[in-house]
């Protein structure tokens, strides 16, 4: 059975804008600077907690594990509801009927916590779509880890399953998983396209369907 399993943030969804905005409500609290959107761009990518952590990082005056934990419950008390400044990427909802009327099964494997997640795909009325979404905080481990794509390849009972991601969180975990990726180039992701391991790059994603159709 093919399969196409997505990350979310920065693959079908452009969510930097209400990360940040979240980051920045937290870093008024604690009255330390705002973060970026180009920073907060660079901070996504393995999980809340890795976001948090890296905004700490910059910010306060030294480390702080308590003040980053509770910088953390915040963050994440604000992230669920986080879904009105969140775009779609162009073609994605496009692309997603395509697959699905040509019979694809398609999973969700992002770092972001589950019910997040799951709000983004209700926002969207994407939901429909994902037979199977696997969160950062879903099971125990997170990306780059290969069990939570192992999960969902297991969970739609793949045979042929394809990975489709933007950072190289995504490019580690599919190569753990030895499962074929498909590299977004207009997402979060910090090293040049070439220097990532991938199957496939593109940009647009009215290309993605017959990319992944013409597979054999």
């Amino acid at each position: 059975m093919k399969a196409a399993i997505f990350d979310l943030d920065g693959t079908l969804v452009d969510s930097a804008p209400d990360i940040c905005s979240a980051a920045n409500t937290v870093l008024a609290a604690q009255k330390l600077q705002c973060i970026s959107l180009d920073e907060a761009r660079r901070f996504i990518g393995a999980g809340a907690p890795a976001f948090v952590e890296r905004m700490a990082a910059v910010r306060l005056p030294a480390p702080d594990a308590g003040r980053t934990a509770e910088m953390l419950a915040h963050f994440l008390d604000l992230y669920e509801g986080a879904v009105d400044r969140t775009r779609l990427y162009p073609g994605v909802r496009d692309a997603l009927d395509a697959l699905a009327h040509k019979g694809w099964r398609l999973g969700l494997c992002t770092n972001k916590p589950e019910a997040p997640a799951r709000a983004v795909l209700r926002h969207f009325d994407l939901a429909a779509y994902f037979s199977v979404v696997v969160g950062g905080d879903t099971l125990r481990h997170r990306k780059p880890d290969p069990a939570p794509l192992d999960h969902v390849v297991a969970a739609l009972r793949a045979t042929a399953p394809v990975y489709i991601g933007d950072s190289e969180t995504d490019a580690a975990t599919a190569a753990a998983a030895r499962v074929p990726f498909a590299l977004f180039t207009e997402g979060y992701r910090r090293t040049p396209p070439e220097a990532m391991p991938h199957d496939h790059a593109f940009s647009d994603f009215t290309s993605l369907p017959d990319w992944l159709n013409g597979r054999r």
